[in-house]
């Protein structure tokens, strides 16, 4: 069972991200406050559900949740700031959006960077332990997927209707083929044989 509160009587925002390891495409965060006391069996850290459960799930969320945001951030910012400060950018901007102000957050992993004068917390695999964090885990996730199969469309070639910007093998081969999209991170390294990218 998960959680509901890590703060105890404060209105806390979960957060957490989707997209950080990924080779194209913008990075999503996602922040949740939910109900006091909210229960729902089936919320589960997204990575653990099937694509039809987390888009059932996000019907849920967002029905109940007193205050949900998805926060963006681009792939020319994270070539200018990193993914790893990019992150924590989207996730900011997913706090700024909400309709409802947090007294506090909790997010998942281990890094973050202090949001305006709230209290917050990082927790390893918070996902699996919070119901804000996993709820915002799939928010995070199917805004993102949805991102990714619009640009499929129009980017067949690369197969991310499939892999969503991942480094599968088939997308390496695509980069290698018919060389980077506008949508690539060109700060990675695209080819994953340590050659940071393809005009070195």
């Amino acid at each position: 069972m998960l959680k509901d509160h890590y703060f105890e009587n404060l209105v806390e925002a979960g957060c957490d991200e989707a997209g950080r390891g990924c080779l194209a495409g913008s990075v999503y965060a996602a922040a949740v406050i939910l109900p006091p006391g909210y229960r729902n069996e089936l919320l589960n850290d997204s990575k653990q559900l099937s694509a039809r459960r987390r888009y059932a799930l996000r019907a849920d969320i967002e029905r109940d949740a007193v205050a949900w945001a998805v926060g963006i951030v681009t792939p020319e910012e994270i070539d200018r700031m990193n993914i790893l400060n990019a992150s924590i950018l989207a996730m900011h901007r997913a706090l700024d959006a909400l309709a409802v102000r947090p007294q506090a957050v909790i997010v998942d992993g281990n890094r973050f960077k202090p949001y305006r004068d709230l209290p917050s917390a990082t927790i390893v695999k918070g996902d699996g332990k919070y119901l804000s964090i996993a709820a915002a885990s799939i928010l995070a996730k199917t805004y993102r997927d949805d991102y990714m199969d619009e640009l499929a469309l129009r980017y067949p070639q690369y197969d991310w209707q499939s892999n969503k910007g991942y480094p599968t093998k088939k997308h390496r081969e695509a980069i290698r083929a018919c060389g980077i999209s506008p949508f690539h991170r060109r700060s990675f390294r695209l080819l994953g044989d340590g050659q940071l990218s393809l005009w070195e």
